[in-house]
Parts: C-alpha cells; structure tokens; sequence
C-alpha cells in the first residue's frame, strides 16, 4: 500500500498547524498497539544480541553497522511464526517500529566503545572502571535524545525533511504488514540459514568450542587418548606453512620481508565477506588498495630502511616486528591524515548541511498557539529544556571527575557539541549519513588547540560529540518512520532510552571479556585491546590524533611526515574528484585509510564478499527471477546472518577460551 505524504507544494505552503491536522486526520494510529511489554521486551532482547554483534564487527573493522532492518525482519517473522502456532497474536506494525527503535538505540551504543574510550585507554595506559564507563555512555546517549525533541518538530513535522534511512524503514514495515508478507519470511528464512551455516563453520575453526565440545561434552581425551583439540584453520595459509617447513617449500616474502610478519595472510572470515557485502564494491576496492599500498609496497620499504624495527617494551618485552608494529611505528599517521582530510572536504563540499540546519530554526512559528493537535502524543518541550541543562551538567561532572578533563574544559566543549549535533541531525535528514567521525575531530582538535597535554581533554569531549550526536540523529531517523506509518513519537522516544539500557547493559561488560581479559594473576592491560583478531581501527585513528595534538607533527620520523603530506594531496584530489564526478569517481580517501588500519586479510576477505555481491548483481539483473530475489533482494538478510552468526559465535568462543 502506497504511504500517504504531503506534496511538495504543500510541504512548503502550509503551516505546521494545517500539517500537524492533516497527519492526525489521516496518518495517526492512537488505537494501535505500540510500546507494549511484548515490543519492548523483544526489542530489548533483540538491542542486545545485535549490539553485541555490532562490537565484535566494530573492533574488527571500526565500522558501525546498522541493525534496525535485521530487528524488523526477525521481530516480523518470530511473531509470524508464534501467531501460526497458536502462541501470541501477530505483531502489529507499530509494535515492530517500536522494537526496531528499540534494537537500533541499542547497536549505537558500541561507538564510544570502538573509538574514544578505547583510543583513551591505549593513550593512557589506564582501564576505565566498567561502572564508568556505563555511566558515562548513558549520559550522552540520553543527552542526545533531549536534544533531539525540540529538532523532532522542525525537521520532521514542519519541514518534512525525508530521513532517507528511516523513510526505507517505513516502506519495509509498510510492505511486511500489507502484501508483502511471503517477501518478510524469505527474507528471514535467508537470515536464518545463512547464520546457521555460518556458526556451524565457525565453531569447527574456533579453538574454544572445540576444546569445549571434545574435552568437556563428548570427554575424548579419556576414551580417544586426545591431548590437543582438533579445530579447522581459519587462516588457511597455515596449512602451506606448516608444509614449507616440513618439505622446505617456498616462503613468499617481499624485499626479503615475509608475508606473515606483514599481515598478509588468507584467512576465510564469514564475518567480513558479509561486512563486505553491504558495503559495496567501491567501497571495498579502495579498503583493499590502502592495504596493498601499504602491506606490500610502503611497509617493506620502510622496514628496509630501517623506520620500523623491533622495539621494547615498558615491560621489557621484546616486540618484534608485525602488523600491529607497522601501523603503530608509521602507517598510522598517513593513514589517519588521509581519512581526516578525505571526511572533512566531504563534509565541507555539502554546505546545504551547514544552512539548512540553522536556517531552519530561524523560520518565523508557523503554529498557532493553543491549537496543538499533538500535545497528548509528542514528547513535551519542557523535558528537553529542563533535562538538557541538567544531563549537561551530570556529562561535564563525569567527564571531570572520570578522565580527568579539567571542568572548564568540560563545559567549554558543550556549545560545541550542540551546534555540531545540529548539524549531524540534518545530515541525516538529507542524506542518512552522519558525519560523526569528522565532526568529532573538529571537537578533537578544537580543545586539543587549548590542552595539549592532556589526551583526554580532547578525546572525551570528541567522544561526547560523536555519542550525543549519533543518539539524537538515529532517534530522529527511528521517529521519521513512526510519523510516516502513524505512531506516538513519545513511546518511540521511550523506546530509544530503553535500547540504550539494553546495549549498555549488553555491550560494556562484553568488551571488558572480550578486549581486556584478566591474566593468570586475574589482572588487565590495555595491550590485549589491539591484536591480530580486533584491530580497533577507528580506536587506532583517534588514538594518532590525540598523539599528534600532544606531541606534535615534529616528533615524528621524516618519512612519516612526508608520507602524511603525500596522503593529505591524494585525500584532497579523491575527494575533488567524487564531488566533479558526482560521485562516479570509484576511490574513497576515507575508505583506503581504514585499508591501512585493518589487517589486510580483513580487507581481502571484505573485497571478496563484496565481489561476490557485485558479480552476482549484474548476472541476475532482472526483477523477478529467482536468482535476482537471492542475491540483490536478499543481500542485506544474507550478509546479516554472515555477520551474526560469525559474530555470536565468536564471542562465545572468547567467553569459552576464557572460563576454561
């Protein structure tokens, strides 16, 4: 069924009073079911399955990845399911809306968690307390749902601005709930088997479960006499490797570098084919070409010349010469240089997201007052002017007394986290796309510019941007939706603030399992945040920028600087070129230094799942058939359960490998 929505003409000559009466008359559905225990407690559950999926991807890869079409999908056909067996009623729409605001709020709890506070923690040297951590998170999160309310009427209400993200959530639900219903459960069958396959192949390589399994359940070292588990490599070059030795095979290196100390490794990560997959295969080609730039051109050369050599550490522990060591002694800077310029001349060629934003609060009042149709359903402004000054206060409070950021420090950052949110806001609502991570470097750098010696004074405030700003733009495009299928936006509301209790309650104490692990003598280090598994790519590029503000461009190696000056004119003429080509230019300056950052194996396993998706695109072109339905219309639900069920299991398998 076709939705309901205001012409053009009327969008821009009516008032928000004739607009408001209009949605009420045709759109609102006040006698639907919406935030109801059942939606709230699926979604809640759902919010907190997934961000922990979104973890395990994000500190992978750095990469946020969206899961309100993957709750919408599951939530429809768990209650399809259970109205068919006689179990519960079938969900109504808007009690999926609601779930899906719920679970969405819940997988943008992990950003923090990816970026500011782990790049604080590897500056520092210092474990921020869990229940700090979780304090602080939520702050944010619920200070950008109060500055989202008094946005909510302008952009979405008066200016009818399209949230192009949130609009296709909205024509999803709308088509699951009223033809498309056979379309919903392939989709969720495509989900489900694709996830299934993938644990099942992820369990066989992971070392936890099969120790579990042989050990523990079926107890082989008793009646087969087995000393060690078997489990099936995931990185499939050990099994030449291990050839080359025993028969003195050929070791592939690079100017006398091998392949391994560089990171070039094959390893079949379910996960990143599916990461892949949804990122496209523009995207993807130019992640793989930063790594090829750097793993098999720049870095051999480097460690020829002698720029990056083993070092000790404060431990006294020698480190020799890897992956990791690369990027940390030299890559990271020209990597970093490359996707700050590449975001920020992005941003800059929109400047319709800079004037719109604010001239849009500078219309006269459209309404007339005492005729708000709406003051029963909408979130009363007197919560956001109340709640913001004291939420505001409570976030300058913890980021002073938990990091160490000086109160004026403190205070000083907030007016310039709310004009960037402003901004972030109306990105979304014209493009679905939040510039958080180049936002939150003007916040970086901007109290970086007053403090430089302390990292926190611009990692923190950098991080409170990006959370604030993240929360109160994905409420917007949760709500936007609710408005077009006719919900109450106070419950949607309601429902964000329960989606970030869910993902913090998920999410916090899953890092500390996963990413800071106690050691035999039950005590954590930062160290074990980076490894060969977790990269923390954009930890990694926050980390370069704090370390760059604190000491300087000076107190890096000549090449590095000449490499940073390379990277900034090559950033500046990719992003040149997409905005003269109108985006047809097929490189991304952002996306080759997220390349660098990554293990390569990652950025090839991501190439390849999105060549497949591609390949497979052009050769079922045509609607209808059965093959364009798999692999075009179910790329996201395949691609989902890739990630899921790689990313479930493998957080067990860290839990497994850490109980026993």
């Amino acid at each position: 069924m076709a939705l309901q929505q205001l012409s053009d003409e009327q969008i821009s000559t009516w008032t928000r009073a004739q607009k408001d009466e209009w949605w009420f008359t045709n759109i609102y559905r006040g006698e639907m079911a919406q935030l109801t225990l059942r939606s709230g407690i699926t979604g809640f559950l759902l919010g907190g399955i997934l961000a922990a999926t979104a973890l395990y991807i994000g500190a992978k890869t750095g990469i946020s990845i969206g899961v309100g079409l993957t709750s919408v999908i599951l939530a429809f056909a768990l209650f399809k399911i259970m109205h068919g067996a006689g179990i519960a009623t079938d969900f109504t729409i808007l009690e999926n809306n609601c779930t899906q605001s719920i679970a969405t709020a819940a997988g943008y709890m992990i950003s923090p968690m990816i970026a500011a506070l782990s790049a604080y923690m590897l500056v520092t040297g210092i474990i921020i307390p869990w229940w700090q951590m979780m304090t602080w998170m939520t702050v944010c999160s619920i200070l950008g749902v109060l500055v989202a309310f008094p946005m909510k009427r302008r952009f979405i209400n008066e200016d009818q601005l399209p949230f192009p993200e949130g609009r296709a959530c909205g024509v999803v639900l709308d088509a699951l709930y009223t033809g498309a219903a056979a379309s919903g459960m392939y989709k969720a069958r495509l989900l489900g088997f694709t996830a299934m396959w993938t644990a099942f192949f992820q369990m066989i390589v992971s070392d936890g479960w099969m120790k579990l399994i042989q050990f523990k359940i079926l107890r082989m070292d008793k009646w087969a006499g087995m000393t060690e588990a078997w489990n099936l490599q995931e990185r499939l070059d050990t099994y030449y490797y291990a050839a080359a030795v025993k028969y003195d095979l050929f070791i592939p290196k690079i100017l006398g570098v091998d392949f391994r100390t560089l990171g070039l490794r094959f390893t079949l990560d379910a996960a990143m084919l599916g990461v892949g997959g949804l990122m496209g295969i523009r995207v993807a080609s130019s992640v793989l070409l930063g790594a090829l730039i750097n793993f098999v051109l720049v870095a051999p050369l480097m460690i020829n010349r002698g720029e990056i050599v083993e070092r000790i550490a404060a431990s006294g522990k020698v480190l020799p010469i890897s992956r990791v060591e690369i990027v940390n002694q030299w890559s990271l800077w020209w990597a970093v240089v490359m996707m700050i310029v590449g975001s920020l001349v992005s941003l800059a060629a929109k400047p319709e997201i800079f004037t719109s934003a604010f001239k849009s609060f500078g219309k006269k009042k459209t309404e007339v007052p005492g005729t708000d149709l709406l003051r029963d359903i909408e979130v009363p402004l007197w919560i956001s002017y109340v709640g913001v000054p004291i939420f505001s206060a409570i976030g300058a409070w913890t980021t002073h007394s938990f990091f160490g950021v000086p109160w004026l420090l403190s205070f000083i950052s907030l007016p310039l986290i709310f004009v960037l949110t402003v901004i972030c806001v109306n990105s979304m609502a014209l493009t679905s796309w939040t510039p958080t991570g180049a936002l939150s470097k003007i916040t970086q750098f901007s109290i970086g510019a007053i403090d430089r010696a302390n990292p926190a004074s611009n990692l923190i405030p950098a991080g409170m941007t990006s959370e604030v700003a993240a929360n109160a733009s994905n409420l917007l495009s949760d709500i936007k939706p609710g408005y077009m299928l006719g919900a109450k936006p106070r419950q949607q509301a309601i429902g964000h603030v329960i989606g970030i209790i869910a993902g913090s309650l998920a999410c916090v104490p899953l890092f500390y399992l996963l990413f800071l692990p106690p050691d035999a003598n039950g005590l954590r280090s930062t160290a074990t945040i980076v490894s060969d598994h977790f990269a923390f790519p954009a930890a990694m590029q926050w980390k370069g920028v704090a370390e760059l503000i604190a000491k300087g461009v000076g107190s890096l190696p000549t090449s590095a600087v000449i490499s940073m000056v390379v990277a900034a004119l090559a950033a500046l003429f990719i992003e040149i070129a997409r905005i003269v080509t109108k985006g047809r230019f097929p490189l991304s300056a952002v996306s080759i230094g997220l390349g660098v950052v990554l293990p390569p194996e990652s950025s090839l396993a991501m190439w390849l799942g999105a060549m497949l998706f591609w390949w497979m695109g052009r050769k079922h072109s045509e609607k209808g058939t059965t093959g364009h339905d798999f692999w075009v219309e179910g790329c996201e639900p395949i691609c989902a359960g890739l990630i899921s069920g790689a990313a479930l299991i493998g957080i067990g398998n860290a839990i497994i490998n850490v109980l026993i």
